[in-house]
């Protein structure tokens, strides 16, 4: 027996794909598995079968064609086929998470590609398929131009191969907003946007908060938030949570210290902080909220809110070391702090490598 993937286009109507598989079923073919393509000139059934040696490319061929396909391609294939497609797929993905620089290297695992090219430019055309051509924008700039010989390419394919590059573009932003901070006592701590495989961790941050530090950050209370709360906290719908990670002696799991949140509403950002008791008074604190001012400066903010408790000491000595003129409004023990934000006021100078 010997593995061929075949492709060919049947009429999209009840019944097609059957008679199909019947004549294949007839020539004693197995078929191992099947993708449906659907296009506008009808759907593309992609098999990979096991057929008897005595068959070669033109028995494959005709056999489709009396089953009434149409447009068949056969080839011979390798036992990696076997390979269930969706666990392929994930596999490519986990391949550029790690490395972002395999893009091209992945499309063209992916898509069985004989040529895969970078341009700089946005590709002149617009993005899609067109037959032995398939048009890709590249989300961090630039486009890659896709060729294969046979067969054509499908728009099941451009989606699947737009979204890895979508993946690949997130993968690589993440890496690039990760920085490694050094405090004034010389820790070193990571800080990086939040995600939400991030939950666990916040949650044991805010098991190792004391109530107090819980009470000053949520205002209403010291009980700590349900996980739902804190899913949405890690993800905002608009604004970013940064959190910051040490990872422990002889390789440990990462452990979160403390997270900040800006979450925006109209055109104003609230700001607020929880740092683990232990790495108070440390400069954590006010690393965090310099990164958030630039963060909502960028994002074009016209100011940053605080809600502070006015015996909150500590977090209003890190906010004054931001040196950015303040209005504030109290309301009994609870100060609302307002930071307008503007390009051109200079930040302090921070270590960072």
């Amino acid at each position: 027996m010997t593995l061929w993937r075949i492709r060919a286009t049947v009429d999209d109507r009840p019944g097609y794909l059957s008679v199909l598989t019947a004549s294949l079923a007839l020539r004693g073919v197995n078929i191992l598995t099947v993708q449906v393509h659907t296009t506008e000139r009808g759907a593309v059934d992609d098999f990979l079968v096991d057929a008897p040696d005595t068959l070669d490319e033109a028995d494959l061929i005709a056999a489709v064609e009396r089953g009434r396909g149409r447009d068949c391609w056969v080839a011979r294939s390798e036992a990696r086929g076997l390979a269930d497609q969706p666990t392929r797929v994930l596999g490519l993905a986990t391949r550029l998470v790690h490395d972002p620089d395999a893009t091209g290297e992945v499309l063209r695992a992916l898509l069985g590609a004989d040529e895969v090219t970078w341009r700089p430019a946005p590709a002149v055309a617009r993005s899609g398929i067109d037959g032995a051509t398939m048009l890709l924008a590249d989300p961090n700039g630039g486009s890659y131009a896709l060729h294969r010989v046979a067969p054509s390419f499908t728009p099941a394919e451009y989606a699947r191969a737009q979204a890895l590059l979508e993946l690949g573009a997130t993968a690589a932003r993440r890496a690039a907003e990760q920085v490694t901070v050094v405090l004034p006592d010389g820790a070193e701590l990571t800080v990086r946007p939040a995600v939400a495989d991030d939950l666990a961790a916040v949650v044991e941050l805010h098991e190792g908060c004391s109530a107090r530090s819980r009470q000053r950050r949520y205002l209403g209370g010291a009980v700590q938030p349900s996980p739902a709360r804190l899913r949405r906290l890690l993800e905002p719908a608009r604004g970013l949570t940064l959190v910051a990670t040490t990872t422990g002696s002889g390789g440990a799991a990462e452990s979160v210290v403390a997270m900040a949140n800006l979450l925006a509403e109209g055109d104003e950002a609230e700001l607020a902080l929880l740092v683990r008791d232990d790495w108070q008074r440390r400069g954590l604190g006010s690393t965090l909220l310099r990164r958030l001012t630039r963060q909502a400066e960028s994002a074009g903010y016209a100011a940053m809110v605080l809600h502070v408790q006015a015996d909150n000491a500590p977090m209003l000595r890190t906010l004054r070391r931001l040196s950015r003129p303040t209005t504030v409004e109290r309301d009994g023990g609870l100060l609302t702090l307002t930071v307008p934000l503007t390009a051109d006021v200079p930040m302090p100078a921070e270590r960072t490598g």
